[in-house]
């Protein structure tokens, strides 16, 4: 059996910046950096035969790259925060490329996600955090500063359970195309 998810990568320096949220917080498990990832759909413990079908059917898709844009830190889970993420801008073409995902993963026999895709990056779980000490957490960070930035494709990754997150492996990659430029009006 795999497991395994649809997701973007995230470039060193968008890394590097979202890196500078860590500690500051008791009970917090931090991701490691190398790990982030922002996952576009999770498929799940899968046999051999689905994990070749996901594979070729995610090779369907062709999307042109866009902006990835960060919006705020946030707390995930309610009243009793599970984790803290980095929320992305829920802009047109990340939405649409994800609800393909979900659209051609069905097609070869997953269950719909059950969740509502909200994009964010993990970064840090939480397991003995007081909801007064996460608060204390958010009181003491400033904006979130992370630079726009334009992947080029999107990863089919398979993953263990581990403690860090990760170690993730790509097993298949798929480009994102070249955004077509307009055409500038010739001057008469």
């Amino acid at each position: 059996m795999l497991r395994l998810f649809t997701a973007l990568e995230i470039p060193p320096d968008v890394r590097s910046a979202l890196s500078t949220m860590r500690g500051g917080l008791p009970g917090a498990r931090w991701i490691d950096p190398e790990n982030y990832h922002v996952t576009l759909r999770f498929i799940g413990d899968v046999d051999e035969y689905i994990a070749r079908e996901a594979a070729f059917i995610l090779g369907q898709i062709r999307r042109e790259a866009f902006d990835i844009k960060f919006e705020m830190l946030s707390p995930f889970g309610g009243n009793r925060p599970r984790a803290i993420v980095a929320l992305l801008v829920q802009t047109q073409p990340l939405m649409e490329l994800q609800a393909e995902h979900e659209r051609l993963l069905r097609r070869v026999g997953l269950e719909p996600e059950g969740r509502k895709f909200t994009p964010h990056v993990t970064l840090a779980r939480l397991r003995h955090s007081s909801s007064f000490e996460v608060a204390d957490y958010f009181s003491t960070r400033g904006a979130l500063r992370v630079p726009v930035f334009e992947p080029d494709r999107f990863v089919l990754f398979s993953s263990r359970d581990s403690v860090g997150g990760g170690p993730y492996v790509v097993e298949a990659d798929y480009p994102l195309l070249e955004p077509i430029q307009p055409m500038r009006q010739a001057h008469r």
